[in-house]
């Protein structure tokens, strides 16, 4: 075996679990600001937070060409921010000021849990069907 052959990888990555894990990481942000929302529920003047919905972060990422010939272009490394924590304008305010309902907090660490479940079972599928076509 030859040396460049030897230092080429036998795959290419995958996106999907690329996708999978960016959306984990913003799956985790937006459980830290529910987490906190329903620890503050008591608080008076908290404010509650969320997250920015995922399908805008994901718009915002350039879409990635994948390079088969030398002569393709490539684009650059960029990231999908999902630190960015707004105020949501639709919460009731009580008189202390508070802001969190603690039925749609709820709501949300539901959808958070469930979102966690799929991303763990298309990755889990997908595997599978790797490793199916790698035994042949």
């Amino acid at each position: 075996m030859t040396e460049s052959a030897a230092e080429k990888p036998l795959m290419e990555p995958v996106h999907l679990f690329d996708l999978v894990s960016q959306h984990n990481k913003w799956l985790s942000v937006r459980q830290t600001a529910v987490a906190g929302n329903i620890a503050n529920a008591n608080t008076p003047g908290f404010k509650a937070v969320d997250t920015e919905p995922f399908e805008k972060v994901l718009s915002r990422m350039p879409l990635e060409l994948a390079v088969t010939q030398p002569g393709h272009m490539t684009s650059p490394e960029i990231g999908i921010p999902v630190v960015d924590v707004r105020d949501e304008e639709a919460w009731d305010v009580i008189h202390s000021g508070n802001t969190v309902v603690l039925e749609q907090e709820l709501i949300k660490a539901n959808e958070v849990n469930r979102s966690f479940s799929l991303n763990t079972g298309i990755t889990r599928a997908f595997h599978r069907m790797l490793l199916m076509s790698a035994k042949g």
